[in-house]
């Protein structure tokens, strides 16, 4: 049986977040260019998690591996990406821990711009 998250204080969702949203456009040769929209600001807490391995172009890629809580919305979906700064987290799950509707807990991967899916 799995353990229930512990309860992030308030305080601690102090790291402010953009939320960014895929739009894809038509390239002209039948596919497709993505760029992010950003969205609206939320206020979140940012915790490592440790690394993880990823296959890109036939060689193996080690990325950051995080997860960050923030309040409760709906909406959030793994094509999203969350932005701090400079810096660039993927969403690759994300859901409400406990079913209160309180939390939000995104799995995220940091990532590059010139990575980015």
């Amino acid at each position: 049986m799995t353990q229930p998250s512990p309860r992030v204080p308030i305080g601690a969702r102090r790291r402010r977040f953009v939320l960014e949203r895929p739009v894809d456009s038509p390239d002209g040769f039948g596919g497709v260019v993505r760029r992010y929209v950003a969205g609206p600001l939320l206020w979140g807490a940012l915790e490592p998690l440790g690394t993880a391995e990823r296959v890109r172009g036939g060689r193996a890629d080690v990325v950051a591996t995080h997860r960050v809580r923030l309040a409760y919305r709906t909406g959030i979906a793994p094509a999203m990406r969350l932005a701090a700064g400079p810096r660039r987290f993927v969403i690759r799950a994300a859901g409400d821990p406990d079913g209160d509707r309180r939390d939000l807990v995104c799995h995220v991967e940091e990532t590059t711009e010139a990575e980015a899916p």
